[in-house]
């Protein structure tokens, strides 16, 4: 498995043939986006890697396609060109396009090729807000993928989500080869302390749970409604014990690591 980091969500692998997209962020920085209730974020970091450069994609994985810090314009464009969209059930169906296929928690599609594997993509518990916040935040989910007989997940794709009850009762059931895990401790003024996605001592809380070969932090920088942000994924690794923080690694932006390569798996950004 190759991973590429976008920026953001955003990032590219390249697992068993296949290529794969997940949270297509693309737009150049300094535009403020509108979220619910009045909320606001502005785009501070360019994509590593331009959308013409990444070469054909298979699939795209769209947690949610409302919110521009996970499906911005650019990232939107390039849908309609992937072999098939995968997102939840409502986002497919304002996405409206022929190659999407939405999904609720706990469904599955099976995705084939020749030349290729088949992957199966399952649609995992998320939660974008606090308790209740569903209906203003809207619909998320994670993204399980695995190829069938094979029991082991190859790859854990969180979503945006806090960490709940749920998600960490999840994770302790699993089997995952690799976790990327979105963090950024998401907030906003006007709601105060409410947090909008896990911070980087929850991630590795889950992390810790999941008990991945390997864990990529990710939604960590680039908005300014990241309030957690990298500072805070760096603090929360370096308090985790050592059983826990051995697992993380980050990737280097726009450069293609290999995970089985110890040369690079241990690659850290812009240190």
């Amino acid at each position: 498995m190759k991973l590429t980091r976008i920026g953001g969500p955003s990032v590219l692998v390249e697992h068993a043939g296949w290529r794969i997209l997940i949270d297509p962020t693309f737009d150049p920085p300094g535009r403020r986006y509108a979220f619910a209730l009045g909320t606001s974020s502005v785009k501070t970091l360019p994509p590593a890697i331009e959308p013409e450069a990444l070469g054909p994609i298979d699939v795209v994985l769209v947690s949610h396609d409302h919110h521009a810090d996970n499906l911005d314009d650019r990232g939107r464009a390039l849908l309609p060109t992937a072999g098939t969209v995968v997102t939840t059930a409502p986002g497919a169906g304002r996405l409206g396009l022929p190659n999407a296929r939405g999904l609720r928690p706990g469904e599955s599609i099976l995705l084939e090729s020749a030349g290729k594997d088949a992957l199966e993509v399952t649609a995992t518990p998320a939660r974008h807000g606090p308790p209740l916040s569903r209906a203003i935040v809207g619909a998320v989910i994670g993204f399980l993928i695995r190829r069938p007989p094979r029991p082991r997940y190859d790859l854990w794709a969180t979503g945006d989500t806090v960490l709940t009850r749920r998600l960490r009762a999840f994770a302790r059931g699993l089997d995952v080869d690799t976790a990327i895990v979105n963090a950024g401790g998401v907030g906003f003024p006007l709601t105060g302390p409410i947090r909008y996605t896990m911070t980087g001592a929850d991630a590795v809380t889950l992390i810790g749970e999941l008990r991945p070969r390997v864990a990529i932090p990710a939604h960590f920088d680039g908005w300014s409604h990241f309030r957690d942000g990298e500072t805070g994924m760096r603090d929360g690794i370096r308090a985790a014990p050592s059983a826990v923080r051995d697992r993380i690694r980050w990737l280097p932006d726009g450069t293609a690591v290999d995970l089985t390569d110890p040369t690079t798996a241990h690659a850290e950004r812009n240190d």
